[in-house]
């Protein structure tokens, strides 16, 4: 039994979550659900970010608390994450105290290292606002490229920045000129770290691509030293006598969330935390392609100059962009899909599906409501759910629903155990979309194989080749619903029930004789006017 802690992106707690969230998201359900089928012990862990600049602001612009603003979006996001079926062992926040308190305990003994210096540094202050600003909230030109960008990295180079070098910069709330401050602050020296870093990455070639071209071009270009700390009210306090009235910058606590979070985890199975850090755990770290250097040089530098021997990623699940009706999703224009709202409408496994066959995974994707409605009717419904009913519908209807007496095809079931290695292992490496699409190959030799046996015929002509037509379809049927259960969780537990088998990572076989309890249709069709409907939304939006 292997340590598995499969960490997710902790989204911000200024606004709901959209459905570029999500792609980027979903894969670690995958890779946690798979982890439990197989047997290991598995710890995934996320939850809200809720400090920083960006809550503070929209705090400010709602006349609430930030505590207030953030837990109310940590609600939101915890109900969707359950509606989506995340099966999260720890959805926390950063405003949680067990949080607030590993990050300042972290934070003390990282201060002791040769890797942290004081810094008397401009910072960012927009007199509009009356606040000082977090990186990203300034705005302006590259110096690099001249792209309008934010403050902390350029979207269209990939420059690391800070905001005084930008040119022209400005507030990003209220668009008013800024102006910098004195301020001393806590840096880490990343600087330090560089050949450890170098070393890490080329350690892991079997990261996603886009990991390492963008942390090979960071260090490429030459890594800059980062501030701990930041002139902010709302965050957790810095543990270090001077800094009283500052707190530790969002970006040198929020990823140490895995280890507060895991920590958490651990402490409820009365398990060994330091075990799961240890070198004999595995770790996947997933999230979106705009914070890849969170996760491949601002989190291993700190592990590495905290000093205490934790764990450095083994894998990084990047996905790349996710465009919607061939624009890019913007929440400030309200121009996205709101998960909410999509959960409110569309059946969660239809949702899983679709984002996991046709996400982001190695390229950026793009969301259509004509790509999804034609996946979930198509494949999703046309092809595996019409193998599920007609062969259950057929054995209710002919068979009083009693699976009948059967052989096995032996071609079948070599296919079968094929598949669990083949499906297992792309899962391991972080190829989903290519695992799904080996599994539906599958679903369409099975629909080819009920059509080509024709037990609508044999029925009546030789009921013994029906019965082993029919036999086998259930077989099939008990396997697809373990091999996709890590996809489409919700579907596969029905089958569990109708067909009285586990989820456990291997081959099921359901016995002759066995009754099936009462069964449903899998898949609700999704009327093809949705299309319509839907993207007349997005156009009434646009023209606001």
């Amino acid at each position: 039994m292997r340590n598995i802690l499969i960490g997710g992106a902790w989204p911000y707690a200024n606004g709901s979550l959209h459905i570029g969230h999500i792609a980027g998201l979903l894969p670690g359900d995958v890779l946690a659900r798979y982890h439990r089928a197989v047997g290991d012990n598995v710890y995934f862990v996320s939850g809200s970010d809720c400090h920083g600049t960006p809550v503070a602001i929209r705090a400010k612009q709602e006349k609430r608390t930030p505590q207030e603003v953030s837990d109310f979006y940590h609600e939101e996001f915890t109900e969707c994450f359950e509606r989506l079926g995340f099966s999260y062992d720890v959805y926390t926040k950063t405003s949680a105290d067990e949080h607030k308190a590993f990050v300042r305990e972290f934070h003390k003994k990282l201060y002791e290292s040769p890797y942290v210096y004081e810094k008397e540094v401009p910072q960012a202050y927009c007199e509009n606002c009356a606040t000082f600003l977090a990186d990203r909230f300034v705005l302006g030109k590259c110096p690099e490229c001249g792209s309008d960008t934010r403050g902390d990295q350029c979207d269209a180079c990939g420059t690391v920045l800070e905001p005084e070098a930008l040119v022209e910069p400005v507030c990003a709330v209220c668009g008013k000129k800024i102006g910098f401050k004195a301020s001393k602050h806590l840096y880490i020296a990343i600087t330090k770290l560089q050949e450890e870093l170098k070393t890490f990455v080329d350690n892991n070639p079997e990261w996603r691509k886009n990991a390492i071209a963008f942390t090979n071009k960071y260090i490429d270009d030459g890594l800059r030293d980062r501030a701990l700390t930041r002139d902010l009210e709302w965050g957790i306090e810095v543990p270090k006598d001077g800094y009283e009235n500052k707190t530790i910058y969002i970006w040198a606590e929020n990823v140490l969330g895995y280890l507060s979070a895991s920590k958490v985890a651990a402490d409820k199975r009365n398990a060994d935390f330091c075990e799961l850090w240890g070198s004999e755990a595995k770790h996947y770290y997933v999230h979106g392609k705009d914070n890849i250097p969170f996760h491949t040089i601002i989190l291993p530098a700190l592990l590495l100059g905290n000093g205490e021997g934790w764990r450095l990623p083994d894998q990084i699940v990047s996905s790349e962009y996710l465009t919607l009706e061939g624009r890019k999703i913007s929440t400030s224009q309200n121009y996205a899909i709101w998960v909410k709202d999509l959960l409110d409408n569309y059946e969660a496994d239809s949702i899983r599906y679709f984002f996991i066959a046709n996400g982001p995974e190695k390229k950026d994707a793009d969301f259509s409501w004509r790509e999804y409605v034609n996946s979930h009717n198509g494949e999703l419904l046309g092809a595996y759910g019409n193998f599920v009913n007609r062969t259950l519908a057929f054995i209710a209807k002919y068979c009083d629903g009693v699976v009948p007496e059967g052989n096995e095809n032996q071609d079948i079931n070599k296919r079968i155990e094929e598949l669990y290695a083949l499906v297992g292992k792309r899962i391991e490496k972080a190829y989903f979309k290519d695992a799904l699409d080996e599994i539906f190959e599958f679903v369409r030799s099975a629909n080819k194989f009920f059509d080509t046996e024709q037990p609508w015929v044999t029925r009546n002509t030789d009921k013994e080749a029906c019965d082993n037509t029919l036999y086998q379809c259930v077989q099939i049927i008990a396997n697809l619903a373990v091999l996709l259960a890590p996809f489409i969780p919700f579907s596969s537990e029905k089958i569990f029930g109708w067909l009285n088998i586990s989820n456990k990572w291997e081959r099921q076989s359901v016995e002759a004789g066995y009754k099936l309890s009462e069964v449903d249709i899998l898949f609700q069709r999704i009327d093809k006017k949705v299309i319509e409907v839907e993207t007349e939304k997005l156009k009434e939006v646009l023209a606001q």
